[in-house]
């Protein structure tokens, strides 16, 4: 075990790295930032920053010396970067497991490679690609570039054909993966923590709604029957154990009118859709990832309370501030701000917790409470 006193290092200063610095101070450790951004949200509460980009060799062999372990809180972290790592120190997620979550064709191609079920879907690499699936694809699709894409961006809705060569080109014919729209019922997420030694542990599985490709609302428990969540479950801990994944992880479904339950996404950190374990489990997700990474035992993930989560975007800022007094009047709202310096439209600025003795409670006052916090 890697106990109290030590030093972590977080690759990334966004608030994922925020979050977990603030569990990792609160549980006693050191925690080194390494980021580009000199006002990171991370960089500016951790114990050092070290302001340089993830591929500086330099600024990386400082991380190893003075760090026990290191993890990281996105996947577009080089994967070469992990590698030069793993040779000096303690490091999780791995290399390997970070290597097949960075590209949406080489995850769809793992994630398929278990046998779990995904929506119908193609690489795209070239004109010729479209040309070949114009006649057989099931539209309507989502054309996705396979890197870097997240919160919708890099992707279009495409009905036809023509519609997927007007979107390659205006992602300047990137590869990306063409997927076919389900016809949807809900999504749903889990967060798991997996131990070196391959114990799982889940959090309550989540229901999401999105608005423009971006995290709207979270709620739990989730309205999916028991079935259902038994093989949310156990499709996780497939992809978990398929990756040989160490740490905190979130896996994305999508549930058909049908019923079908088909793997999404990996995210291989703490996701915004497990920002409710701050107020509403016995543990959060951000001290999970601090005990994975540490070699400690998990802690406990079960609900306290029904949960509604909100995020917060810079679009709520308007032209000034957010009504904070009629959000913080509310008993049951617990606020959470990330630190960012600028509020843009579309930026995540933090997020809400609503705890109620029940579901509905919780989704009647967050409903209000967004609506009553919007700026003029």
């Amino acid at each position: 075990m890697i106990l109290p006193g030590a030093t972590l290092g977080m690759l990334g200063g966004g608030q994922l790295g925020r979050m977990f610095t603030t569990a990792a101070q609160t549980m006693g450790y050191k925690v080194i930032v390494l980021e580009p951004d000199v006002n990171s949200p991370a960089g500016i509460i951790a114990d050092q920053h070290i302001c340089a980009s993830y591929t500086d060799e330099a600024a990386l062999a400082q991380l190893a010396e003075l760090c026990d372990a290191i993890t990281t809180e996105f996947e577009n972290i080089p994967a070469t970067t992990l590698s030069y790592l793993e040779a000096k120190t303690v490091v999780h997620p791995s290399s390997q497991a970070l290597s097949l979550t960075q590209n949406r064709v080489v995850e769809k191609e793992f994630i398929a490679s278990l046998e779990v079920n995904l929506a119908p879907y193609v690489a795209i690499r070239s004109t010729e690609d479209i040309d070949a699936i114009a006649d057989s694809f099931p539209f309507p699709a989502i054309l996705k570039a396979a890197s870097f894409g997240y919160d919708g961006k890099g992707q279009s809705v495409c009905d036809t054909a023509e519609d997927v060569r007007t979107a390659f080109a205006a992602l300047n014919q990137v590869e990306c993966v063409l997927e076919q729209r389900i016809n949807l019922e809900r999504e749903v997420s889990t967060v798991l923590a997996r131990s070196e030694s391959g114990e799982i542990s889940f959090f309550p599985v989540a229901e999401n709604v999105h608005i423009n490709g971006i995290l709207h609302s979270t709620t739990v428990p989730s309205s999916i029957v028991d079935e259902q969540l038994d093989d949310v479950l156990e499709i996780a801990a497939k992809i978990a154990n398929g990756l040989a994944y160490v740490g905190t992880m979130a896996v994305e479904f999508f549930i058909s009118v049908e019923g079908d339950i088909l793997a999404n996404e990996i995210a291989p950190r703490p996701h915004n859709s497990g920002h409710f374990t701050l107020d509403a489990c016995e543990t959060s997700q951000f001290e999970q990832q601090v005990r994975m990474l540490c070699g400690l035992p998990s802690g406990n993930c079960d609900l306290t309370t029904p949960v509604v989560m909100i995020n917060l975007l810079g679009d709520v800022w308007g032209n000034s501030q957010p009504h904070w007094n009629v959000l913080l009047c509310q008993s049951e709202n617990k606020l959470h701000l990330y630190g960012k310096k600028e509020a843009r439209a579309g930026r995540k600025m933090g997020h809400f917790n609503v705890l109620a003795d029940t579901v509905e409670q919780a989704s009647e006052i967050a409903v209000a409470s967004f609506k009553a916090l919007q700026a003029d």
